[in-house]
């Protein structure tokens, strides 16, 4: 009796170490003796099942459902965008569509730490949904999952991990290892829609509160986030990167420095925020320089305005090409702006022409140009407001100078009356010595349908210094 006791603990042990040395030696190809059968699973899903996107997977659940098992035979194919080598991601691996270029991921959850051996990074991998489930793995997190269960509770229904017997019958490797292509984003292309997508950001940097900081903060329990920005003219735009507190780089400085970072798109806990993870700090690559914010090198807001008077305003050139009236002073709440109006001018065809002062284009660098603008009874796109920029002017004769146009976001008949619109940051750096900008109108104080108003305000050139 004792003698069998002994030989059982000797083949378990034994077995325990042929797995270990089959699955935990970071060889990523398939091994004979799971390979063969792999193969053969995985050929007759190919040639008995239907493929279909992974957009197609997420569409088939709709948050809130009650989940039930996909009862047709299909699958789907995607490449691995995640990496739980580092641990900082745990029972889980994403699926994007794509090696490049990808548009969309899925998350399989299975009950196995070290997926990274099996699932490596850039891996093809077939997942047969029949008989599993879709959904989400915790009420309200937004992020979609592909699971072999599902719980219940008073919250909703969730889907639980698929057991590595089940994995084995469902989820397949290909021999194929696609070099993965991060997709390259700015931080406020970052959403929803990418959670699971292997991203780079360039130009950013971690909050300037976090020089001496590390990736983990050991007061906290499980994850830390840490705020990258990244310049974007007069505003950081930021998001969070969230370390694990099991990832094998938590006690790593953060580097002080700017550059590039690639990363998965994640959500927190929770779902309530789209957070970065990282699959290795090689990804990392934060050494150049620290990059600074524009400041205003010319602003004008129009405090100043005297209400329904022509305006005057030192340095800009307000002038009329045809009709009589041109730009007005104007103030409504407290605030100044200036307006051209065309309504009851009794001129068939005005336009007018308001100009700014010169501005230094050789004195700093990476010049911006941004304003608002806004409209009311606007009732024809022929009533227009178009923008130029000038290094001709000679700060009289607006006709004789040289007019560039260049494109802004503008107000149109799809705005509301009066709602500001924002330019955006208009590159105007490619020009050197002394730049004007124009605002033009063209209506008509005769025919009403041409007779709207154009507002402007918040004028600002922003440069670095």
């Amino acid at each position: 009796m004792k003698t069998n006791k002994f030989l059982t603990l000797v083949l378990t042990i034994v077995a325990s170490l042929a797995i270990v040395s089959c699955v935990q030696d970071d060889d990523y190809t398939i091994p004979t003796s799971l390979g063969d059968e792999e193969n053969a699973r995985l050929n007759t899903l190919l040639a008995n099942g239907t493929e279909i996107s992974i957009a197609e997977a997420k569409a088939m659940y709709s948050v809130g459902d009650f989940l039930e098992p996909i009862d047709e035979n299909i699958y789907i194919k995607g490449y691995v965008s995640s990496s739980d080598k580092s641990g900082n991601f745990f029972k889980e691996f994403y699926l994007q569509d794509s090696p490049s270029s990808p548009t969309t991921a899925i998350k399989v959850i299975i009950n196995q730490v070290d997926l990274y051996n099996q699932f490596n990074f850039g891996r093809e991998v077939y997942v047969s949904l029949k008989d599993l489930y879709i959904g989400e793995e915790r009420v309200g997190n937004g992020v979609t999952a592909i699971g072999g269960g599902i719980e219940t509770d008073q919250y909703g229904t969730t889907v639980t991990s698929l057991g590595q017997t089940r994995a084995r019958t469902h989820v397949f490797r290909s021999p194929v290892t696609e070099e993965i292509v991060p997709l390259s984003v700015s931080v406020s292309q970052i959403n929803s829609s990418l959670v699971g997508v292997f991203i780079q950001l360039d130009n950013v940097e971690f909050a300037d509160n976090l020089a001496g900081k590390r990736y983990f903060d050991p007061m906290e329990d499980f994850d830390t986030k840490r705020q990258l920005q990244s310049c974007g003219g007069v505003n950081y735009t930021t998001i969070n990167l969230e370390t694990s507190g099991f990832s094998t780089f938590k006690n790593e400085l953060l580097p002080t420095g700017n550059g590039t970072l690639k990363a998965v798109v994640n959500k927190t806990f929770d779902g309530a925020s789209v957070v970065l993870a990282l699959n290795s700090v090689d990804d990392v690559n934060l050494e150049g320089n620290r990059c600074s914010l524009a400041v205003a090198i010319f602003s004008e807001d129009f405090e100043s305005a005297t209400n329904n008077t022509n305006l005057d305003i030192p340095g800009w050139t307000n002038f009329a090409e045809a009709g009589s009236w041109v730009w007005r002073e104007k103030i409504f709440d407290n605030n100044g702006y200036t307006e051209f109006s065309t309504f009851n001018s009794g001129s068939p065809v005005n336009i007018a022409w308001l100009v700014s002062p010169g501005i230094d284009m050789d004195a700093q660098e990476d010049e911006r140009l941004n304003f608002t603008a806004a409209q009311h009874h606007l009732e024809s796109e022929a009533n227009t407001l178009e923008v130029f920029v000038s290094t001709d002017f000679d700060g009289t004769d607006v006709l004789a100078a040289t007019w560039e146009p260049v494109s802004a976001s503008l107000p149109t008949m799809d705005n509301s009356w009066y709602e500001m619109v924002d330019s955006g940051l208009i590159d105007i750096s490619g020009y050197t010595g002394t730049l004007y900008v124009a605002f033009k109108v063209t209506g008509s104080g005769t025919d009403t349908s041409l007779d709207g108003a154009y507002q402007v305000d918040n004028f600002n050139v922003f440069a670095t210094e």
